[in-house]
């Protein structure tokens, strides 16, 4: 039952922060591969300054902010590599 939460958590995640970091959601698919990514990441990030999620909002919002971190980052490369 728990992977099924992890994939909802990844969507909505990932829709989340499409719409706060790119202005519109990736599509099913991607939504879940940015959410899923995000999900590790923040996880990584939150451990990191001693932050823990335990419920499941705060699962939500650490997968989310990964995600948006994940999408500013993956915009930066970009950029950077543009130059």
């Amino acid at each position: 039952m728990s992977i099924v939460y992890f994939v909802i958590i990844g969507v909505v995640a990932g829709w989340l922060a499409g719409l706060f970091a790119h202005g519109k959601g990736f599509g099913l698919l991607g939504n879940l591969i940015m959410g899923v990514l995000g999900a590790l990441l923040g996880g990584f990030v939150f451990e990191l300054v001693g932050i823990k999620s335990v419920s499941l909002l705060g699962q939500l919002v650490t997968a989310t902010v990964g995600a948006v971190l994940l999408i500013l980052l993956l915009g930066f490369v970009a950029k950077s590599s543009r130059r």
